[in-house]
């Protein structure tokens, strides 16, 4: 079963938001600041934020770019997982994914479907690895980053989380770019 080893020390993780939206600024952003206030709120560092346009190449270009920064152990996006024409989110990131992260769909489904029923398949939630930097691609409503951050995120980036966390295979991703594979481009 889950639980917190009261044993181990917290280790911050830093974290980046990126809100995808074609009519949000920082000043009304709802769901960058909800995510933004609860990784500081858990004790991680918020190591950058900003909003980018439904644009599949400042999408990609922007996560690129943090993925290479080294006070970067991470990313979230938010918005741009619906299905209307606008909504690229995925098709700008899952192309870049070294590892796909099924698992972290399909719980973030799970916990949506108990909070919004079957309204919850109206978002591509997804997740992988890019640069060995944890990407997460959360639909852009608060409730959305509320659900995905505190049933899936904030234990799973907390060392102390039992059995298992993100934390403490962060070293290791990298291992395929040491035995000679390449960074994403």
């Amino acid at each position: 079963m889950a639980r917190i080893d009261e044993s181990r020390s917290f280790i911050p993780v830093r974290i980046a938001v990126l809100t995808v939206s074609d009519t949000r600024s920082l000043a009304d952003d709802k769901s960058g600041e909800t995510l933004a206030d609860r990784i500081v709120e858990a004790g991680h560092i918020l190591a950058a934020r900003d909003i980018v346009t439904d644009d599949r190449e400042k999408i990609r270009d922007k996560v690129l770019g943090w993925s290479r920064d080294d006070a970067i152990d991470v990313v979230i996006t938010a918005g741009g997982t619906g299905f209307t024409g606008r909504d690229v989110t995925p098709e700008a990131l899952e192309p870049i994914f070294e590892k796909r992260m099924d698992g972290f769909s399909e719980v973030f489904h799970r916990i949506s479907y108990d909070k919004i029923g079957t309204s919850t398949i109206q978002s591509r939630a997804t997740g992988g690895v890019v640069n060995a930097t944890f990407v997460f691609v959360l639909p852009g409503s608060p409730g959305a980053c509320k659900d995905a951050w505190d049933g899936i995120l904030k234990p799973q980036l907390d060392y102390r989380h039992m059995p298992c966390n993100f934390v403490e295979i962060m070293p290791r991703l990298d291992e395929h770019l040491r035995r000679g594979g390449t960074k994403t481009s």
